[in-house]
């Protein structure tokens, strides 16, 4: 996907246009009432001020420390730009500040250091240790960036660690591990020539070492040339360590046996003809910014074996630190690490590496045009906005931190963490993954079947589906196009059963019995096989005969032609009298709300609204929330009588006798059902307190304007649309849905399927 062209006006105008910058502070806690104002500062703020002085590790539960990263900069070394000075590089350092809190939720202070002095940096930075959790020194030059990072190291208890350096060296590390697989190369037998010996090359250098690269097997070029013995070297140079040799070679020698090109440099640096001449199957990581030292399309017009990466968004394989430090530092964070080590920054670069073997999600593909991404030569290394990086990084460095004895905090449950990770990016996965980790803890899968199985989202949705142990996955497709697509796209159908309904062997079974249901409404054993061609049909009849526990349908039908079927044949529950649809939503301040009806009931009637209260209520006790329904209207507790206030009222009633335990209550106005001050001044006798989660509105116009208008402009989450009703689990998708919420139906379709076993319908 070629990237547009930045003007001049449109950067400054970005960067000044209404709050100037790019970051604020907000506060965590209320701060509304004379009692919030005492806790915050005089007097409460006295007791966590106490308890850090008895016990300094304290910090930590009292304070954002613990989730606070200073970006430090003193601007010697500011992109391609040079020493432009600390208030030049201010924008950066902001810039790098938006980067932690989007990919790791990391707050960050940035610091512009205004000296050149490395002892009067070192002991400015190492002052400010009792104010952060961690330390990112940024464009600081070379080779005092060296000196600054190893003292401050030594004389800190919380992670320090050099972007520039290590963050290139992780990310290009992690893309060499993937590009030697590729291009059947061994670590300790490739030669490497690096232009370039500032801190990117240093680091970039010393940790292919450390996966398996023989120093002997590196070839640093400078300005100057190869860097060899021959030549003269100040002993406590960084690139000392990496003379070779004892003569100079030019690069155009050397690039006939260089198995791997890093290239930190400049642009224009290498010619067609020196790609040309490496020996088969290159490896070519051309990083200078922002013109690499080839353009990736030339070097991949010179040679199709070629594997290479730039540091450019705009060409494959992307060499961006955006894919290391947020999540180094958030592992390094979270077991409260004295230190960013080797073994962290290794298990990082491994990490990585295996998380570019994995399926691409849907997300990332729409962010990237819409084209499959599968690992190969044009993908080594993750995307930038691939959320799964955070779930895969930064436990890796928080194990390894604890392995190696860096870390406070000792002990840790992987798989609780990486939930808390997920909540971090998004309140629905964390919602959904408890109900996941149930479903995956259960040997008895129930069978999901997925009427739309040759839809490629629907295919890569059902090998998550199998891998994650969610449910048994049924695909309805004709195998040869499932099997061909599944091919194209890398996906394993080993666990994923695939029934094409031209040849199956239950279509006289599926066939009389539909016959049989509808034979008072006309229907012959010949328009029943008809109609099973049909694979919504036939997918309904898997359910309804036990062959299969669930079905998920609607990508490319209309929502009324999937749950026809459905009615016919599987029929509302006997509890119910009609179906209804939800959504639940997590707004911004993370609360879980469930909507209804959203989808179905456009003019209900008061016993309509009480079913549609109760099955939602069912609904969020599936998930673990105690139902606090709010019957909404324009009205508050017979202020009108009015259009549909009444029928509001009457179903209040109906519910209330039916289910006299269920805190419920009603009818009231939207602000009522949130408003904990007016209701206690007002309707002290409300059972619901401001605090509703189950919203049922009056009407489908006005639920279904208010849930999309929370998405649209509150910056809310949602799940759904939630089938409820259904004698057994069925589920219509929305046309737009990606692979990521086919999976999320999936894990509700499954997790109903289990419960409806536990509690008999009826």
């Amino acid at each position: 996907m070629k990237q547009r062209k930045i003007r001049v006006e449109e950067a400054l105008e970005y960067h000044s246009s209404g709050r100037k910058g790019k970051i604020e502070v907000i506060p965590t806690k209320p701060c509304n009432t004379q009692f919030d104002l005492s806790l915050a500062y005089s007097p409460g703020v006295a007791e966590p001020c106490r308890a850090i002085a008895e016990n300094e590790e304290m910090v930590y539960e009292y304070t954002a420390k613990g989730n606070l990263v200073a970006v430090i900069s003193n601007g010697t070394a500011v992109l391609g730009l040079g020493n432009i000075g600390a208030s030049a590089g201010k924008p950066v350092m902001e810039g790098k500040g938006v980067l932690f809190k989007k990919f790791a939720d990391i707050d960050v202070f940035d610091i512009e250091i205004k000296t050149q002095d490395p002892e009067e940096f070192i002991n400015t930075v190492a002052n400010l240790e009792p104010t952060f959790g961690g330390i990112n020194l940024e464009d600081i030059k070379a080779p005092e960036c060296f000196y600054i990072e190893q003292e401050l190291q030594r004389r800190m208890n919380i992670p320090v660690m050099h972007d520039d350096q290590h963050g290139t060296a992780i990310i290009s590390s992690a893309g060499l591990l993937n590009a030697c697989e590729i291009q059947g190369k061994k670590l300790e037998e490739i030669k490497v020539v690096v232009s370039g010996a500032g801190a990117s090359a240093i680091a970039c250098s010393n940790l292919y070492i450390k996966l398996g690269v023989r120093r002997e097997n590196i070839f640093m070029f400078d300005s100057k040339g190869l860097v060899h013995n021959g030549r003269k070297l100040e002993a406590d140079e960084p690139k000392t360590a990496f003379a070779n040799g004892d003569k100079d070679i030019p690069l155009t020698e050397a690039m006939k046996f260089a198995d791997m090109f890093l290239g930190l440099s400049k642009g224009g640096l290498l010619s067609k003809e020196m790609v040309a001449s490496m020996p088969p199957k290159p490896i070519l990581f051309a990083l200078a910014n922002p013109d690499p030292e080839i353009p990736y399309y030339e070097a991949a017009s010179v040679r199709n074996d070629i594997i290479c990466a730039t540091g450019r968004s705009d060409n494959p394989n992307q060499v961006n630190n955006v894919l290391g430090f947020p999540y180094i530092f958030r592992g390094a964070l979270d077991v409260r690490a004295k230190a960013v080590n080797d073994e962290m920054k290794l298990a990082a670069v491994y990490a990585i590496a295996k998380l570019t073997k994995e399926s691409v999600p849907d997300s990332v593909l729409r962010a990237y045009g819409g084209e499959a991404i599968r690992f190969g030569r044009e993908y080594i290394i993750p995307k930038p906005f691939d959320s799964r990086v955070l779930t895969a990084v930064a436990p890796a460095v928080a194990k390894a931190a604890i392995d190696s004895g860096v870390a406070r905090i000792t002990t840790l449950d992987l798989q609780a963490y990486k939930q808390q990770l997920e909540g971090r990016q998004a309140k629905k996965r964390q919602l959904l993954s408890n109900i996941a980790i149930g479903l995956q803890s259960r040997n008895n899968k129930k069978r999901i079947v997925l009427t739309e199985g040759e839809e490629p989202k629907i295919i890569r949705a059902a090998e998550i589906i199998a891998d994650d142990g969610i449910a048994s996955p049924i695909l309805i497709g004709r195998t040869e196009i499932v099997q061909r697509i599944a091919a194209e796209q890398n996906i394993n159908l080993e666990n994923i059963r695939i029934i094409d309904t031209l040849k199956s062997p239950d279509i006289e079974r599926y066939a009389t019995f539909l016959a049989n249901e509808r034979a008072r409404r006309g229907m012959t054993i010949q328009q029943a096989q008809r109609l099973l061609t049909r694979r919504i049909y036939y997918g309904t009849l898997m359910v309804a005969m036990g062959d299969a526990d669930g079905m998920i349908s609607g990508l490319n039908m209309r929502y009324d032609e999937t749950v026809r079927p459905a009615l016919q044949i599987i029929g509302i529950d006997k509890r119910y009298s009609r179906l209804a649809g939800i959504h639940i939503i997590i707004t911004k301040q993370g609360d879980t709300l469930f909507f209804a009806d959203t989808t179905v009931s456009v003019h209900p009637t008061a016993e309509d609204l009480a079913d549609i209260a109760m099955m939602t209520a069912d609904v969020a006790e599936r998930f673990d929330i105690l139902p606090r329904v709010a019957m909404l209207s324009f009205s508050d507790f017979g202020s009108s009588d009015e259009g549909n206030a009444k029928a509001v009222r009457k179903a209040y009633q109906i519910v209330k006798q039916k289910r006299p335990h269920l805190i419920i209550d009603g009818e009231m106005q939207a602000d009522t059902a949130f408003d904990e001050s007016k209701v206690s001044e007002q309707f002290p006798f409300s059972a619901i307190k401001g605090n509703a989660n189950v919203l049922i509105f009056p009407d489908l116009n006005s639920a279904n304007i208010a849930y999309k208008m929370l998405l649209s402009i509150g910056g809310a989450e949602y799940i759904g649309p939630i089938m409820m009703g259904m004698n057994r689990p069925v589920h219509v998708l929305e046309r737009t849905a990606d692979v990521a919420e086919i999976v999320s139906m999936a894990v509700i379709c499954a997790d109903e399927a289990h419960k409806t076993e536990l509690v008999p319908v009826g």
